[in-house]
């Protein structure tokens, strides 16, 4: 039987409103900013993919490029200018607890007066669990993640990889069908974001969970991901290249075959920021 597609984005687009502006010269030749109105700029324009069941797939692509303005979307966050996604068959049109977020700033994600396991255990206070149960399933998060010796500490006494850990847990908590992962690695130290990483890869095989994680780091991507989609530079972003990994889990980054494809990867991004302006039919490679 086929792997169903458990997320599908159908000829997304998203345009916000930017105000338009041009130089007015005045008395003594001085130029000033004159306001004249309002247009639309398209950030993401007929994006179409879609993602089995259980994946782990990666947004790859430059600072500003649109992939978070699409997890976004995504997660509910924001709607649609054209367009739409669907989750199993059923559009989405706003935040839902099958689809768990992990911020790229843990400070502002996590509440600093409440203690790591009350941290974990909020959202399952949200959803009405009893506390005997919504403790259970919060120490189980935690043991996941590494963390259980930790549950009383306060988000002040941790640091910057373990405030994530609580973030990953307390999304792993509530169970969604989806983890849904912005940057969570960008701020790390290089030893603090491998090991991470190789926790999330932990994480992703136990709860067999579709995970969604965006990045700008070409060899992040394919330490993680099954699939990784190329965006192109916005505005008019797409998606113009669509990467199977096909290496099997634990990766050594240093193994000189993901090494060249790991430049392979990089060229195509190269590419696709060069000519954003040309959305061609995207190209499957595997590696």
């Amino acid at each position: 039987m086929a792997e169903k597609n458990k997320i599908e984005v159908i000829n997304v687009s998203k345009a916000y409103e930017i105000e338009k502006k041009s130089l007015l010269f005045t008395k003594g030749n001085n130029a000033h900013d004159n306001f004249v109105g309002k247009e639309n700029q398209l950030v993401l324009k007929d994006v179409n993919l879609a993602i089995k069941e259980g994946e782990f797939h990666v947004f790859l692509g430059a600072s500003g490029c649109g992939k978070t303005t699409l997890l976004n979307i995504i997660a509910g966050f924001l709607n649609v200018t054209n367009g739409e996604v669907l989750l199993d068959g059923e559009k989405i049109s706003g935040p839902s607890e099958k689809r768990g977020v992990v911020f790229q700033n843990a400070d502002s994600a996590i509440f600093p007066w409440l203690s790591v396991l009350k941290n974990v255990e909020y959202g399952l206070r949200m959803q009405g669990v009893k506390k005997a149960e919504r403790r259970k399933i919060a120490y189980e998060s935690l043991e996941l993640v590494g963390l259980k010796e930790h549950a009383h500490k306060y988000p002040y006494e941790l640091s910057g990889g373990m405030k994530q850990r609580v973030q990953i847990a307390r999304s792993i908590a509530a169970n969604p069908e989806v983890l849904i992962m912005d940057e969570p690695f960008g701020a790390l130290d290089a030893q603090t974001r491998r090991n991470l990483q190789n926790e999330l890869i932990d994480v992703w095989k136990k709860t067999k969970k579709t995970i969604l994680f965006v990045t700008h780091d070409i060899t992040e991507a394919v330490y993680l991901g099954q699939r990784i989609s190329i965006f192109s530079v916005a505005p008019n972003a797409n998606i113009v290249e669509k990467i199977n990994v096909g290496f099997s889990y634990p990766r050594d980054i240093d193994n000189p075959v993901i090494g060249e494809f790991t430049k392979d990867v990089a060229t195509k991004l190269e590419d696709a920021i060069r000519h954003s302006n040309k959305h061609d039919e995207y190209a499957e490679i595997s590696a």
